[in-house]
């Protein structure tokens, strides 16, 4: 009954032909498999990704009513301007905060208005020397909430002269209402 080409083989044809045929079959199985278990560690992440979005989603659900009070909070506080000059007037506020902590400034330079679907800014750098705790003070009195004033950039670091100095140089901004208008 069996297949004459392989009645024609002798033997060791025919433990070739086993060996070459069962090599083939755990080639062709190893092949399938891994893709099917590919596909199933796919669709296993994709299943993770989409049941994190949910979560993430429930939480901003159960959160709304907070983000709406921020967001009128912002409407109502958040200052508007259509004058660049803006930035000449953060940089006196500044100043008169660091007068009253003895903190130095230098450098003062005022940066361009910069605008986007969130927010309105003006922006100044300037450097800092003062001890680290009249810094620390000047940091907390100019970034009060209804200030809308943001702290860009820091770079802290310790006078090399004098280890009881802190040196710093600072990117601040004023942030206005979009458009320069209440919402």
């Amino acid at each position: 009954m069996t297949p004459r080409w392989l009645a024609r083989m002798n033997q060791r044809e025919r433990l070739l032909a086993l060996i070459v045929a069962g090599i083939l079959f755990v080639l062709i199985n190893i092949f399938i498999w891994s893709a099917i278990l590919g596909m199933s560690a796919g669709a296993r992440a994709a299943y993770a990704e989409e049941r994190a979005t949910r979560e993430e989603q429930k939480v901003y659900l159960s959160e709304e009513k907070m983000w709406q009070k921020r967001a009128d909070w912002l409407k109502k506080h958040q200052p508007s301007s259509s004058n660049p000059a803006e930035a000449s007037s953060l940089l006196t506020f500044v100043k008169e905060i660091a007068g009253r902590y003895n903190v130095q400034i230098e450098n003062p330079q005022i940066g361009p208005v910069e605008r986007t679907p969130s927010h309105a800014s003006v922006s100044a750098t300037f450097e800092t020397k003062s001890g680290w705790e009249p810094l620390v003070h000047l940091l907390y009195d100019a970034q009060m909430p209804d200030a809308f004033i943001v702290f860009e950039n820091v770079n802290l670091m310790v006078d090399a002269s004098d280890p009881t100095i802190m040196q710093g140089r600072f990117k601040i901004a004023k942030w206005f209402a979009p458009n320069g208008k209440k919402s």
